[in-house]
C-alpha cells in the first residue's frame, strides 16, 4: 500500500519505534535521521513540519529508523559527528568523538595559545610548537588543535590504518593540509636509528575501559565501536603505563603530556606519572559534569632535576 504521511506523523512513528527498541534519545534521533535524509537543519525541519510526504521518502526513512532501532549508532548511519563545532567523518573503524573530549581540547588550545591551564600559569606562552595526537582515531583532537592554533604542527598517529584513512579525510574536510598522519603502535614509529622524534605536547585519549566492563556497555558501543579503541586491558590502564614509562623519551625539554582518563582513574594515572620521577606540575582536571577527566604533567627540566638531587644528598 502506498503511504503518504504528514512529516510530523512520520517522525512520531519513527520516535515510537526507536523508543520501543530502547533507544535513549528516541525523539532527537527520529528528527536527526529525517534531517539527514532530506539534508535539512532544525529550522528547515520546522518549516516542513506540516508537509505531506510521498511514499519513497517514507520508505527510506523507515529503513534508517529500523537500522537505528538495531542500536547501530546514529553517527554510523549519518557518517558524521560534530566536534568543537567542526565536522568529522566517522566510520566503524574509529571511536565516535565524545563531547567530554572537547573539554581536553579546549584546555590544550588554552595551553598552546596562552601557556595557562584553566587560567593559571603553566608554561611559557607559545612554547608548544609541535603536537602529537597519539591514538588519534578520527583525528578529532589533533585536527581541532591544528584548526584552532594555526602555527602549531600536528602529527596524528594510530595503530589502525583504517582509522588513519578516516583521519586523513577529516584533515582534508577541515582544510588542515599540514596535519601529518603516522601509522604507529604507540611510540614505535617515532624511534629510529637516527634518534627519537620529540614533541612539545603529547595529547591522547587512549583506550581506557577495563576488559571485563566492555560486555556491560551500551550495545551501540560494544557491538559497533572498534574494540581496540575501547579496551585498556585488565585494569583499563595498559596504555597509560606505556605513556608514563616511554613518554619522556619523546618530549622536548619542558614538554607536556595531556591525557583523557576514565572518571575513576585520576589517582592511578597521577601516581603513575609521579613514580617515573620525571614529571612535575601534575594536575587532574574535571569535565563539565565535575568528574575527573584529564591529567596533565610537565617533563621536569633535567638540569633542575640534577641540582635537586644534589641538594637532597
Amino acid at each position: 500500500t502506498p503511504m503518504s504521511l504528514p512529516l510530523k506523523e512520520l517522525i512520531k512513528i519513527g520516535e515510537k519505534q526507536l523508543s520501543d527498541a530502547g533507544i535513549a534519545d528516541a525523539a532527537r534521533d527520529a528528527k536527526l535521521l529525517y534531517c539527514f535524509l532530506d539534508k535539512l537543519d532544525s529550522v528547515g525541519l520546522l518549516m516542513r513540519w506540516q508537509d505531506v510526504l510521498q511514499d519513497n521518502s517514507c520508505e527510506s526513512y523507515f529503513e534508517l529508523i529500523e537500522r537505528r532501532a538495531a542500536h547501530i549508532p546514529l553517527q554510523h548511519l549519518t557518517g558524521e559527528q560534530e566536534f568543537m563545532g567542526f565536522p568529522f567523518n566517522v566510520t566503524p573503524a574509529v571511536l565516535i568523538p565524545r563531547q567530554d573530549t572537547e573539554t581536553m581540547v579546549e584546555d590544550a588550545i588554552e595551553l598552546i595559545e596562552k601557556g595557562t591551564l584553566r587560567g593559571e600559569e603553566y608554561i611559557k606562552p607559545q612554547a608548544i610548537k609541535e603536537v602529537l595526537d597519539l591514538c588519534c582515531g578520527s583525528g578529532a583532537i589533533g585536527i581541532s588543535i591544528a584548526k584552532s592554533c594555526g602555527k602549531t604542527k600536528v602529527i596524528c598517529s594510530d595503530v589502525s590504518e583504517e582509522a588513519l584513512k578516516v583521519a586523513e579525510q577529516n584533515a582534508a574536510l577541515n582544510g588542515c593540509k599540514s596535519v601529518k598522519m603516522q601509522k604507529s603502535n604507540m611510540f614505535e614509529a617515532f624511534n629510529s636509528r637516527l634518534g627519537r622524534k620529540k614533541f612539545d605536547l603529547i595529547i591522547s585519549n587512549p583506550p581506557y575501559i577495563e576488559s571485563s566492563v566492555i560486555p556491560t556497555l551500551q550495545r551501540e558501543v560494544k557491538d559497533y565501536e572498534p574494540m581496540m579503541a575501547l579496551d585498556g586491558g585488565e585494569d583499563g590502564l595498559d596504555f597509560y603505563r606505556i605513556i608514563a614509562s616511554e613518554g619522556e623519551d619523546y618530549l622536548q625539554k619542558n614538554g607536556i603530556i595531556m591525557l583523557e582518563i576514565g572518571y575513576d582513574q585520576g589517582k592511578a594515572v597521577t601516581e603513575m606519572l609521579q613514580e617515573t620521577g620525571s614529571f612535575v606540575s601534575i594536575r587532574c582536571l574535571k569535565d563539565l559534569a565535575g568528574k575527573d577527566r584529564i591529567v596533565v604533567a610537565r617533563l621536569e627540566d633535567k638540569k633542575k632535576r640534577k641540582n635537586n638531587r644534589k641538594a637532597e644528598k
